[in-house]
């Protein structure tokens, strides 16, 4: 089973991507989400992590 805090980061992200807006703290909520999922994190998700911050740090970049 997933757990919540991936859920929550996959569901950050894919806000971010769908091009809505977040302030500042919507994405530093986002980037908690994702640093609190690698402590249940299968390997597998911990990839899917990674790739989540690398999206993140990507759209901070372009704003």
């Amino acid at each position: 089973m997933e757990n919540h805090f991936m859920q929550q980061a996959k569901q950050a992200i894919q806000r971010l991507t769908n091009g809505h807006s977040m302030s500042d703290k919507d994405k530093q909520a986002a980037s908690n989400a994702i640093q609190s999922a690698y402590s249940k994190a299968t390997p597998q998700e911990q990839e899917e992590l990674q790739q989540l911050e690398q999206q993140l740090r990507e759209n901070q970049e372009l704003q």
